[in-house]
């Protein structure tokens, strides 16, 4: 009896070891599990983005590319690529060397989409369309892909690139609102991008919010 309940009493403080392991590195960094599950994911979507760039545009679409002005491509091609985009797949990937950030982002911001990497908002356009391109992310489990969002500074630099084309922006501001603030996806008198994430760290009781603006496409 009492070797078990010593073999217990180990096992319990091996189990209690752990727990606590797991809990300082989700307060330092990002919860362990999930975050395994978001690489595995991620990995996954950087292949299905190689395919969507080798694919590139349907003959139609090419054909009629060829006959716009080139100012008037970009828009063309995000409204066809926004056409094509389903929930949980890559659309685009999307960096930002000031706070470490090089992920693939999916269409849609369903919970089973946010597992798999950010998610762009599917009521806004896609880069190249007119307005404000919306991206929403984890910041504590699944990768954590938006972390570090609260470290942006103005002017630091975000790009997107699209299979169709690479679109820069430049940080202008970062706001903390409420969580039924939807004004933040509105289209304004310019091309912008907005990155939503939840705040604070392992909370949802608000929303923290990237705005940045159009610098140029390539």
């Amino acid at each position: 009896m009492r070797r078990a309940l010593r073999i217990l009493a180990t096992v319990l403080i091996v189990i209690g070891g752990l727990l606590l392991a797991d809990g300082a590195v989700t307060l330092l960094w990002e919860e362990p599990v999930s975050s395994l599950y978001g690489r595995v994911q991620q990995g996954r979507l950087d292949d299905e983005l190689a395919e969507l760039e080798r694919a590139g545009s349907t003959p139609v679409e090419r054909r009629v590319l060829a006959r716009l002005p080139d100012p008037e491509r970009p828009a063309f091609a995000a409204r066809a690529a926004a056409r094509r985009a389903r929930p949980g797949h890559a659309v685009g990937r999307l960096r930002a060397d000031a706070i470490g950030l090089d992920t693939v982002i999916v269409e849609g911001t369903g919970a089973g989409d946010l597992r798999k990497g950010p998610g762009h908002y599917p009521e806004t356009p896609l880069p190249g369309a007119r307005g404000t391109v919306a991206v929403a992310g984890h910041r504590t489990t699944y990768g954590a892909p938006f972390r570090r969002v609260d470290a942006f500074d103005p002017g630091d630099r975000i790009e997107l690139r699209m299979p169709y084309g690479r679109f820069v922006y430049r940080v202008e501001r970062t706001r903390i609102v409420a969580p039924t603030a939807t004004w933040v996806t509105r289209r304004v008198a310019y091309d912008r991008l907005v990155l939503t994430a939840c705040h604070p760290l392992y909370s949802a009781a608000q929303r923290i919010v990237v705005f940045a603006r159009l610098e140029r496409t390539g």
